[in-house]
Parts: C-alpha cells; structure tokens; sequence
C-alpha cells in the first residue's frame, strides 16, 4: 500500500505525517548517528504502519473499550445510588 493511502487510512493529518517523519530523522541522527533524507524516512514510517499499523489501531481500541465499559459500569452504580428506599 502506498504511504498516503497508509497515512489515509489511520486518518493522519499532512501535518501528523510531517511531525512523524521528522521524529524518524530525529531518531536516526541521535541514536544511530545516522542522517535520513525525505525519501528514506518516509519508507521507514510506511513500514511502521503497513506492520504495526493495525496491530496499535486495535490495541487502542481495545484500551478504549476497556475505559468506556468501566465508565458505564460507574455510570449504572451511580444511577441505581439514586433510588430512594
């Protein structure tokens, strides 16, 4: 899949893609001493998300699943609080 159509589908804004790529540049020039050019740090964030990409998406949603089932399940003990007996 192409990167844009990679960026696209996780619904990265132009500015998220820029601000995820100079990460990547960051990254190699201070951990591995190693300058990356537009092109090279644009393949390695195609690569991160074509096979990582799903698998964090999901784990996210998963995580929020979590917080709104045991935010419902305070909203119900709340509710039944009110009852008067």
């Amino acid at each position: 899949m192409k990167e844009d159509d990679l960026i696209k589908k996780y619904g990265l804004t132009e500015e998220d893609k820029e601000k995820l790529l100079e990460e990547i540049k960051y990254y190699f020039e201070v951990e591995r001493d190693e300058k990356l050019g537009i092109i090279a740090s644009e393949k390695i964030l195609e690569f991160f998300l074509e096979t990582m990409g799903d698998y964090v998406y999901n784990r996210a949603l998963d995580n929020t699943k979590q917080w709104y089932d045991q935010r419902m399940e305070n909203l119900e003990s709340d509710f039944f609080a009110l009852y008067k007996y």
